[in-house]
């Protein structure tokens, strides 16, 4: 319970210096805790914060896919935390950051391929993703999927005829 009105007190000392995602990462740890002290698992010395982090970071991460900046060093700055507490925080989940950014970005461009008007092609795929060129990016999507893009494209295509 001390920790939980600590966390509480230390939000509301600098909740005007956050910003939209320091709020959000706030919030979540704030409900964490609270579920914690709920079910009386929380470890004053050692609380298990990480899950609540990677979230927020997820969370921020989805909704700047696109940008050519977002890496675990803008992540971690916009939530303000240390680069390495949120390469532990993800470690906890089994991903590194950057594989997480990578594989929802694959995830991105593949439902991209599956519009059937106005897809782009795989270069733009590839440059609107962030991948270094259109051949970095094929070998990554046929790493995940199996397939190359242009393949993946076709069978949903003829999936949906």
């Amino acid at each position: 319970m001390r920790l939980l009105v600590a966390h509480s007190n230390m939000i509301y000392e600098t909740v005007a210096g956050l910003g939209p995602a320091g709020v959000h990462a706030a919030h979540s740890t704030l409900i964490e805790l609270a579920k914690a002290v709920a079910r009386q698992r929380v470890d004053d010395a050692e609380p298990q914060l990480a899950p609540a982090l990677a979230q927020a970071a997820k969370d921020l991460a989805d909704s700047h896919l696109a940008d050519p900046e977002l890496s675990g060093t803008m992540l971690a700055r916009e939530l303000n935390v240390s680069v390495r507490n949120l390469q532990r925080a993800f470690a906890a989940t089994g991903e590194p950051v950057t594989a997480y950014i990578r594989r929802r970005r694959l995830e991105e461009a593949r439902l991209a391929l599956t519009v059937p008007s106005g897809r782009l092609s795989v270069s733009e795929l590839a440059a609107h993703w962030q991948f270094a060129d259109s051949s970095h990016f094929i070998r990554a999507f046929k790493k995940h999927y199996g397939r190359t893009p242009t393949e993946y494209a076709r069978s949903a295509m003829s999936a949906g005829n």
